[in-house]
């Protein structure tokens, strides 16, 4: 149905603030407060989605007395009104969650979040995993929804899901695929097969890195599964300590570090009951990229079932340098490569995405880098060509193009033959959507406001948009819209007013800055943000140099970035962001310099930032903090031990030290094979150059990070106590690689600044 809600407000912007602010009444932010409930952020809603029927919106919305705790909410259009559908404190045992399930949070990055984690609508209602358990809500009782348990074990239901058509659901359960009708008992499809072997889950390097979270997918018309298969018996071991507060638990983890065996994986496909099965040929027709010594050496990268029922997997060789994409036939597991994608530049890789969507038709609405900015293309299979021509057999239809880059496919209207994007094309700090007729693409059309920035999703149809967006002055807020981008409904319109939590803060709320400076190599735009505290004429002020430096994420953008950065602020410091050549949303060649040289570009680059604030006449020059968490707390100490002096002090949080500890996917895209390039990787460890820093370092690292394994810190540890380097540090016992809480998180700033209060780097008297 093309308009769900019918209700109407008006959009505004934020007030623009003042470049400067006189001193204000307003109560300076404390990192307790910060991290405290209500969240200052106000409502943060996760998992939007609209009923099959078109009656619900429904939302995961967090409580204001425990901003961590999500329960599930919905918009009933009959009548108009918000309701909470399924309270998670009335359904939650409070069981501790099993090992696997508490890794496959993490690696989902909502590790730290409590209640209803995901659901999923069925024809008529909607199952919620909560607390390692499932449980169906039928929205058809007097005050609310009928809630019905659908599992009770110790054990956790992993990868929970309604089957297409909503007739069964399913689950893996100590490492095999059950599955049951709706409402009754399930049973494993698959067997059991010893401690290393897993069915239906991703491999860690899938959900790590290749941001792919499951591993079974149902047909459309529910007759038939595809199944990953895990062999694991090859990956090495690595012991984690998870260290707690009162005693520490030893985990064997199969961990594939860079340079080492991947884990085998297969792909099955099999019926409901997991009868009638047939292995996908997933190694014929490779080229000479993949490894000829082994066949099963590549990525499973992702599995798609077309509508018509044909079943489409992308095959990733292990350099990450080719894409295939296989077409499958499910009833004989026989496969052939219809496309192959390759990088646009030789030393470069392929970046995977879940921006494509086969249509009805057959043709392929599909993201590449192929022109050296990420585009969208449609395909449109036709005859059938040699394999030698496999980089361009089909007709390909370019859809966008310009030196600015598609971010997300947001959706497509099949009917009308209109495709909804995310994209730069009018400010790369501020994402828009737009829209295009497939034949026409030229005509591309704007449906957000450039004062903010945005994203989105849409109904399978293609037919509604949900949109967040935000500013620097607005935290984010969420609308329905039509198919121009016209205003429907608000879902969370969070408008900063009386009662606002963050309305005590508002009059002291700093307006933020942008700008560029030259990379260093005195060529390349790179784009900074600086929020600047009152200042007092004369007086020069310190700066806390936030900066994460590696691959895939953009730091700067016009968009709402917490009250975080403002208690910095307030504390009487200039924050200041730079994005180096190597972060996302610039294009091919911006990206490529990190190709077998991490630890280089972005030292240049970084450095050519903290000169750009040395000689501003209100910084002082001798007070440049540097902070960095994961990538960003290795460039910390890159960057120490590359400029002593440049920066006062460097705080360095849980980062990578040696990148032969770190795993496959990620490291090996970007740096090659250790075994084949170990010069690169001894040039971008942090450990031989340890003893040449001089300034003040702060060491950070929860010590049961599973990710960025404690084995970094203590090699740098060790490193600086044996050359007798003085440096400080703070380990959080039981906490992972995100160390955080409503009373961790103000602990660990509170760190931060006293550790710069200790070595001086403090603002103006």
């Amino acid at each position: 149905m093309r308009s769900l809600l019918t209700a109407a407000a008006l959009l505004t912007a934020a007030p623009a603030l003042a470049e400067d602010h006189a001193m204000s009444d307003a109560p300076d932010l404390s990192f307790e407060r910060v991290f405290a409930s209500p969240s200052l952020d106000g409502p943060t809603p996760r998992g939007m989605k609209l009923s099959p029927d078109g009656r619900y919106l429904t939302v995961l919305r967090n409580r204001e007395d425990d901003r961590e705790r999500y329960d599930l909410w919905g918009y009933d259009r009959t009548s108009g009104e918000w309701s909470m559908l399924v309270d998670s404190l009335a359904l939650g045992t409070g069981r501790e969650l099993s090992e696997d399930e508490k890794m496959q949070r993490e690696r989902a990055r909502v590790g730290n979040l409590k209640g209803i984690i995901t659901y999923q609508w069925a024809s008529d209602g909607q199952g919620v995993p909560l607390d390692g358990d499932l449980y169906l809500a039928r929205l058809d009782g007097p005050d609310g929804a009928n809630i019905t348990r659908l599992t009770d074990t110790e054990e956790s239901e992993l990868n929970p899901k309604l089957s297409e058509i909503g007739g069964s659901v399913s689950f893996v359960r100590d490492r095999q695929l059950w599955v049951g009708p709706v409402g009754a008992e399930a049973q494993p499809i698959t067997p059991k097969e010893g401690a290393t072997v897993r069915w239906g889950e991703a491999e860690f390097v899938a959900q790590e890195e290749m941001g792919r979270l499951t591993g079974y997918w149902w047909s459309p018309d529910d007759s038939r599964i595809a199944v990953q298969r895990t062999d694991e018996s090859r990956v090495g071991i690595v012991t984690r300590a998870a260290i707690g507060a009162t005693g520490t638990k030893v985990f064997d983890q199969r961990y594939p570090v860079a340079g080492s065996d991947n884990a085998v994986v297969e792909l099955l496909v099999m019926d409901a009951d997991g009868g009638n099965r047939v292995k996908v040929d997933l190694t014929g027709n490779q080229s000479e990229d993949y490894n000829a010594d082994d066949a099963t050496d590549f990525y499973l990268a992702r599995v798609d079932w077309a509508p018509d029922g044909s079943l489409y997997v992308q095959r990733q060789n292990r350099k990450q340098t080719v894409l295939d994409m296989l077409r499958v036939d499910p009833a004989t597991g026989q496969s052939e490569v219809i496309f192959r994608e390759r990088p646009s530049l030789e030393d470069y890789w392929i970046n995977l995405r879940d921006d494509y969507k086969w249509l009805d038709n057959g043709n392929l609405i599909w993201w590449s880098e192929r022109d050296g900015y990420a585009h969208l293309y449609r395909y449109e299979p036709m005859e059938r060509a040699p394999l030698d021509r496999l980089d361009n057999p089909y007709q390909w239809t370019q859809l966008t193009g310009g030196d600015w880059v598609v971010t997300k496919l947001v959706g497509v209207d099949q009917t009308l033959g209109r495709v909804f994007f995310q994209a730069t094309k009018d400010d790369v700090l501020a994402q828009q959507i737009y829209s295009l007729d497939v034949e026409r693409p030229g005509e591309i059309s704007l449906l957000t406001d450039p004062a903010f920035t945005h994203s989105a999703s849409m109904d399978n149809a293609g037919n509604s948009l949900l949109i967040t967006r935000s500013s620097h002055d607005q935290p984010p807020q969420t609308y329905l819209a039509d198919q121009q981008g016209n205003h429907l409904a608000w879902v969370e319109e969070n408008a900063l007013e009386a009662g606002h939590p963050y309305a005590p803060h508002l009059a002291s709320h700093r307006p933020a800055r942008f700008g560029t400076i030259k990379a260093a190599d005195g060529e390349t735009d790179l784009h900074y943000k600086m929020v600047k505290p009152v200042m007092e004429p004369g007086k020069r002020y310190p700066v806390f140099y936030y900066h994460y430096s590696g691959p895939g994420p953009q730091i700067v953008t016009r968009g709402w970035d917490g009250a975080l950065q403002q208690a910095v602020v307030d504390a009487g410091y200039i924050w200041f962001e730079l994005d180096n050549r190597g972060s996302a949303n610039r294009g091919v060649a911006f990206e490529q310099p990190l190709y077998r040289a991490m630890g280089g570009v972005e030292v240049d680059d970084q450095r050519a930032g903290a000169d750009y604030l040395k000689s501003l006449d209100f910084v002082d020059p001798d007070k440049l903090a540097l902070y960095g968490w994961s990538y960003g707390g290795y460039m910390t100490i890159k960057q120490l031990q590359a400029d002593p002096g440049l920066f006062a002090a460097g705080i360095s949080g849980a980062p990578v030290t040696r990148w032969e500890l770190y795993d496959t996917h990620y490291t090996e895209r970007f740096m090659g094979d250790p075994r084949e390039v170990p010069e690169a990787y001894e040039a971008a460890s942090a450990i031989p150059d340890a003893t040449k820093i001089t300034d003040p370092l702060l060491l950070i690292h929860g010590m049961a990070d599973d990710n960025v394994v404690f084995e970094n810190s203590s090699e740098l540890i060790a490193a600086l106590q044996e050359g007798n380097v003085p440096f400080e540090m703070m380990l959080y016992p039981g906490y992972t690689h995100r160390v955080a809480g409503e009373n961790i998180s103000p602990h660990l700033w509170n760190t931060m600044f006293r550790f710069l209060k200790a070595h001086g780097v403090t603002p103006p008297e």
